[in-house]
């Protein structure tokens, strides 16, 4: 594995990841969100019920720092917020059907982009990545715990 076999890696993984996310953003017809916000919304979505505290200590960044992009989000309707009754100080996060809404949305665009470029591809290199996958998904959370 060589430094420049690793580059290569890096810049295709985040290319994919930005046509993706921009094309889908413009097929669902609205403006794309920031990536920090995007993290926030896929993380109460994984997590629902998240503290700011809590989602914070995931993303690796300044309680702060959430709590402004979650007020931005709830200020855009697509995050609620309610206090935890066990803690009165501690607010608990959850998404609101706007945001599920436009999620899918994303989702189902971001799928039906992924499946009509796969099938353009040379039938090897289309199972290739398929099978790659879960070792891709695995490579994520690795990188994520080494914060």
């Amino acid at each position: 594995m060589t430094e420049e076999t690793l580059a290569e890696l890096g810049v295709a993984l985040g290319d994919l990841h930005r046509v993706l996310r921009r094309t889908a953003s413009q097929r669902t017809g609205r403006r794309v969100l920031p990536d920090a916000q995007v993290e926030v919304l896929r993380l109460v979505q994984r997590q629902p019920g998240i503290s700011v505290r809590e989602a914070a200590e995931r993303l690796g960044t300044a309680a702060n720092t959430v709590s402004t992009l979650v007020g931005g989000l709830t200020t855009a309707g697509l995050l609620s917020r309610e206090r935890d009754p066990g803690d009165r100080r501690t607010v608990r996060l959850g998404l609101t059907d706007a945001a599920r809404e436009r999620m899918a949305a994303y989702s189902q665009h971001r799928s039906d982009l992924l499946a009509a470029a796969l099938a353009q591809l040379d039938p090897d290199d289309r199972k290739r990545l398929l099978a790659a996958a879960p070792a891709l998904s695995r490579l994520a959370d690795q990188v994520a715990d080494q914060r």
